[in-house]
């Protein structure tokens, strides 16, 4: 070829990729809007209402409603924060099914897309840098992208130094299907430890948790009202307590976890709690539970001899009034 012809398709190469890499960083970002839409206000009152009624069946009538939402303002984080948070319940709650449709998958890849929308209109809500993180992680498994599922999890450290109080438990929640004796279970039953920490404003025995004497921190206010129960969480006091009493049973510790269950009986709101008999039957099947909690294959009882994030009421426990 010429050399000069040679030099002259080179410089335009290097003049296209000038022009488009321009092009791309002078386009205007993407920001929150001002003001939030009827249509959008409408489609939290039914998103709320749905959560916590439990009703796993209307997640696609919801769907439909948040997404036209969004549609008509792609700009509104909680719209699309929502949005996200129905495809993790609908994945989450799969258990739910007599028979797991291969295209639930799909909600993955969908609650990555919305809770990186909501994170980037208002990065600041380190809720949604949580989800995010955790959104990324079942999509890279999903699709058995390492470099997403490491992104992914480096995401989660980075949501745990924005709100601990909250992501720690976020973060162990998601890493608790990962083998008992993997270096990121521990990690995940350590994250939990933590939270507690956290929450009563000193280390609590790891081996003796005596919970009572910490209820009067109880606030709904600050950084700390996610250690308790709320109107977004009914019952996130008891459902933290839930699953970590069976992180402890997985990792083969059910002395301690029947303690950490026993914890969640010191709400207020444990006697109208739809899962106090699943908890109660935990605390005496403690022992025998080990060797379901930690193979982890699919059982006959879906309430009793599975992990709760692989239980029919993954997101209930915390959310279901």
């Amino acid at each position: 070829m010429n050399p000069r012809r040679w030099l002259f398709l080179l410089g335009g190469a290097v003049l296209l990729a000038a022009c488009s890499f321009i092009a791309v960083r002078t386009a205007p970002q993407k920001t929150a809007s001002a003001v939030r839409t009827e249509a959008s206000i409408k489609a939290d009152q039914l998103f709320w209402s749905t959560l916590h009624g439990g009703r796993y069946e209307d997640i696609g009538r919801n769907l439909d409603v948040l997404t036209a939402a969004y549609l008509a303002d792609p700009a509104d984080p909680v719209t699309a924060a929502h949005i996200g948070w129905l495809h993790i319940w609908r994945i989450s709650e799969s258990a739910r099914l007599d028979k797991v449709p291969a295209s639930i998958t799909d909600d993955a890849v969908l609650a990555h897309k919305y809770f990186g929308e909501a994170s980037r209109l208002d990065p600041a809500e380190a809720r949604y840098l949580g989800f995010l993180a955790s959104s990324m992680l079942a999509d890279g498994n999903v699709h058995k992208d390492e470099q997403l599922t490491r992104r992914g999890y480096y995401a989660l450290l980075d949501s745990i130094r924005a709100w601990p109080e909250f992501n720690l438990f976020t973060a162990g929640y998601v890493l608790s299907r990962q083998p008992p004796e993997s270096e990121r279970f521990k990690q995940a039953l350590q994250w939990q430890w933590e939270t507690l920490d956290l929450c009563s404003g000193e280390r609590v025995d790891r081996g003796n948790v005596d919970y009572a004497r910490f209820m009067a921190l109880e606030t709904t206010v600050g950084a700390k009202r996610v250690c308790w129960n709320s109107w977004i969480a009914p019952h996130n006091f008891e459902g933290f307590f839930l699953n970590m009493g069976d992180m402890l049973v997985k990792a083969g510790d059910w002395q301690a976890a029947q303690k950490v269950y026993a914890a969640a009986r010191l709400s207020k709101t444990y006697p109208q709690w739809k899962y106090r008999d699943v908890l109660e039957q935990r605390i005496a099947g403690a022992q025998a539970n080990i060797a379901a909690f930690q193979a982890g294959d699919p059982q006959p009882d879906r309430v009793h001899r599975r992990l709760m994030i692989a239980t029919p009421f993954a997101c209930m426990a915390c959310h279901q009034e």
